[in-house]
C-alpha cells in the first residue's frame, strides 16, 4: 500500500464513486433534456426529479451509516489510546474538543498525540491544521 499523507488520506469507492453516480448523472440529464424537449414534459420532469430523489438518497446514506458507526469507533480508540498513554481518562475535556478536531488527532502517532492535544486545548486547532502539524503520519487504511 502507498503511504498515507495528509495529501493522500481521502479514500474513494469505485463502484460508487466512478460507476453509480456518473450513470445516475447520465440519467438524470437525459430526463431533464427530454423533460424539455419533448411533448411528455409531466412524465420526464417527475422522472428527473425522481433521479435527482434517488442521487440524495444514495449520498445520505452511503455516508450516514459507515460515518456513524467509524465516529463511535474513532471516539473509542482515542479514550483507548490517551488511557494507554497517560493513565488518565480522555472523557475528562473530551467535550472541549469537537469531532472534526478528534477525528484528526488519530492520525497522530502516539509520540506527538499527548503535546498536540494540548496544543488543540490551547490554542483551538482546527482539523485540518492538526493533520497538516502531525510530523509523522500515523495512517488509518481501514477507515470508510
Amino acid at each position: 500500500m502507498k503511504i498515507q499523507t495528509y495529501y493522500n488520506h481521502i479514500r474513494f469507492y469505485t463502484p460508487h464513486h466512478f460507476i453509480y453516480y456518473p450513470i445516475l448523472i447520465l440519467f438524470l440529464i437525459a430526463s431533464i433534456y427530454l423533460s424539455i424537449n419533448t411533448e411528455d414534459h409531466l412524465i420526464w420532469g417527475f422522472i428527473s426529479v425522481s433521479f435527482v430523489f434517488l442521487f440524495f438518497i444514495a449520498y445520505m446514506l452511503r455516508q450516514h451509516y459507515a460515518l456513524t458507526l467509524q465516529n463511535r469507533i474513532v471516539r473509542l480508540e482515542m479514550r483507548y489510546r490517551y488511557f494507554s498513554l497517560t493513565g488518565q481518562r480522555f472523557e475528562e475535556f473530551e467535550y472541549k474538543l469537537t469531532d472534526d478536531q478528534i477525528f484528526a488527532l488519530r492520525f497522530a502517532p502516539d509520540s506527538e498525540l499527548i503535546p498536540l492535544i494540548k496544543d488543540v486545548l490551547k490554542n483551538n486547532l482546527t482539523g485540518n491544521a492538526i493533520k497538516k502539524a502531525i510530523v509523522h503520519w500515523k495512517a488509518d487504511y481501514h477507515r470508510v
